[in-house]
């Protein structure tokens, strides 16, 4: 309940933006607009936008390392676990490359835009141009490319937000936590209870600034900004549900189909109950329980799904995925900034690695897509231009992303039988 409240409020504030920002825009003396967007509407988004960066790095390394001790578990390096990450990863790579995709077909930030002010623009172009002073990926060779990958200095990572170090460094602790064992079980146990402070804190930020942060966000935005800004987010509104919806008929009913040999039709029909809780609760930690039920009713595992399902609910972020994809292309679109194929590269696999280990909790995808643009030298103030929307699409992601772990649990169960079918035959 208090989630779907967040996103009425949420919701609000981007309405009273878009429209108090407009209203600034065509009816008010420039004078007084220009003084009310720089010490109020300004001052409010940046606030919020600085509490969020606040904990892009934090939250990142902390969760990538629970995500590899966790997947580093005993239990979970069995042939099973082996095929439900698999399962997992790949499909979230394909998420957001089919997001990307589409956000390239459709150019939904092309054009003249007034999204981002004069000033967020000028910002983003030093920050592209310092980056490609001192030699971006993009511009570098591949062996150096390789190189910079691992941190000479990760303190020093942290501080400049060289997020492939990072995430590098977090890798190796947590390997580092699984090889030791239980000698370092203080040390996880430590970053467990440095994750759950976390997001306590993520989840204060959400309920106690975003919608005020919203709200000076969008209306900074359209202070400036004409109609046509409201039809560019309209563009990436209609991108990212296309995006969902292919993902969620095409790739998990072929895979249900293809791997399962089960029937897609059959699979959807059966799952409308925990698809119709996870869109209005928004939480797929709420639709677990009839998300399980739903599969056993399939004939899965309940082992299988015990085992998955939950797993899933940890690792498998297919709907955030795809909002990244779309954004990040949608936000270098508005900057009139040209991404290359080594950056879209980098894109695709920070988003899944970042998919490893990070909670279900209402304003995650926001730091991890504020880690995304940062790793690409791209503006993440324009966050705040698509939080608002981002709200109403987060319903749909959430019944994207249960779909796709219940998808996972039925073909590994029918796998299993088939396997244990061959082997009593040959007995």
């Amino acid at each position: 309940m208090k989630t779907k409240n967040l996103s009425i409020k949420i919701v609000i504030a981007l309405v009273l933006g878009i429209a108090v920002g407009s209203v600034c825009n065509l009816f008010v003396q420039a004078a007084f607009v220009e003084f009310i967007d720089k010490y109020l509407f300004n001052v409010i988004g940046q606030i919020f936008l600085n509490l969020i960066f606040m904990l892009v790095v934090p939250v990142v390394f902390v969760s990538i390392v629970l995500g590899v001790v966790g997947v580093g578990d005993p239990k979970l390096l069995g042939g099973i676990g082996l095929k439900t990450i698999s399962f997992f990863l790949t499909t979230t790579a394909l998420a957001i490359i089919i997001g990307i995709a589409l956000a390239l077909i459709f150019k939904p930030g092309e054009g003249k835009s007034d999204l981002l002010k004069s000033e967020d623009v000028s910002s983003y172009q030093q920050t592209l141009n310092k980056d490609n002073s001192q030699g971006s990926a993009a511009k570098q060779t591949f062996d150096q490319t390789l190189i910079n990958l691992f941190p000479k200095n990760p303190i020093q990572a942290m501080t400049d937000g060289n997020m492939l170090q990072i995430i590098t460094f977090a890798i190796f602790i947590g390997i580092g936590i699984i090889m030791v064992g239980s000698k370092a079980q203080i040390v996880h146990r430590l970053f467990e209870q440095t994750n759950e402070v976390l997001m306590y804190i993520i989840t204060m930020i959400m309920r106690v600034f975003a919608p005020i942060g919203t709200f000076g966000l969008v209306a900074h935005a359209f202070t400036g900004a004409g109609f046509g800004a409201i039809q560019q987010l309209g563009m990436y509104f209609f991108i990212v549900l296309l995006a969902l919806f292919i993902h969620f008929f095409v790739v998990y009913g072929s895979a249900v189909k293809l791997l399962g040999n089960y029937s897609p039709l059959k699979f959807f029909k059966a799952f409308i109950p925990a698809i119709t809780i996870g869109f209005s609760a928004s939480s797929s930690s709420a639709a677990l329980p009839i998300s399980m039920n739903c599969t056993k009713k399939m004939g899965v595992r309940p082992e299988i799904a015990s085992f998955v399902q939950p797993l899933g609910a940890t690792i498998n972020m297919d709907g955030t995925a795809i909002m990244q994809g779309v954004a990040t292309i949608f936000i270098a679109q508005i900057s009139g900034a040209q991404l290359s194929v080594g950056q879209l590269v980098t894109v695709v696999v920070i988003a899944v690695v970042a998919s490893i280990g990070t909670a279900g909790v209402p304003g995650v995808g926001l730091i991890m897509l504020a880690m995304v643009l940062n790793a690409v030298g791209l503006n993440p103030a324009a966050i705040g231009i698509i939080l608002g929307i981002d709200r109403l699409l987060d319903m749909t992601r959430t019944s994207v992303n249960i779909t796709g772990d219940a998808a996972c649990a039925l073909i590994i169960s029918r796998k299993e039988d088939k396997k244990l079918a061959s082997q009593s035959e040959s007995i």
